[in-house]
């Protein structure tokens, strides 16, 4: 029988799509005081996920505490920009989670222009930078 140490290491990428949360961020002094709901979409990679192998729940990401972890960044202060708003997400869960990389898409839906647009969106990407042991120095 194969034990735990004898199956390949596994990273695991974890989705969480359409989390919705009523926020106060914009560029207007006025869509910050009235609010939106904004829409997250949320991308991240686990490195060395025990679960794949155990199936135990605690060997991997509590979604709901990823949610409040977006929730919290999303209506503690108010942004400018999505941008930033991003960033900020992105920067949680990579220091919550560990993570090797985080997608965060946040969307306005329905956006105050002057024009019809169905969402605003933005996609921040955020990568951890490669670790450099004493062997890549010269």
């Amino acid at each position: 029988m194969e034990g735990p140490d004898e199956h390949p290491e596994s990273s695991v990428e974890v989705e969480l799509r359409g989390l919705s949360i009523f926020t106060h961020h914009g560029v207007t002094d006025a869509e910050q005081e009235v609010g939106q709901r904004l829409e997250f979409d949320l991308s991240f990679e686990i490195p060395h996920c025990d679960a794949t192998m155990t199936d135990r729940v605690q060997d991997t990401v509590d979604y709901a505490e990823v949610c409040d972890i977006v929730a919290l960044a999303a209506t503690e202060r108010s942004y400018r920009t999505l941008e930033r708003l991003g960033q900020v997400v992105g920067e949680r869960l990579m220091g919550r989670f560990g993570c090797e990389s985080v997608v965060v898409r946040a969307a306005k839906p329905e956006p105050p222009l002057s024009y019809t647009v169905d969402e605003a969106a933005v996609e921040v990407t955020l990568e951890r930078a490669p670790e450099h042991g004493p062997e890549d120095e010269e």
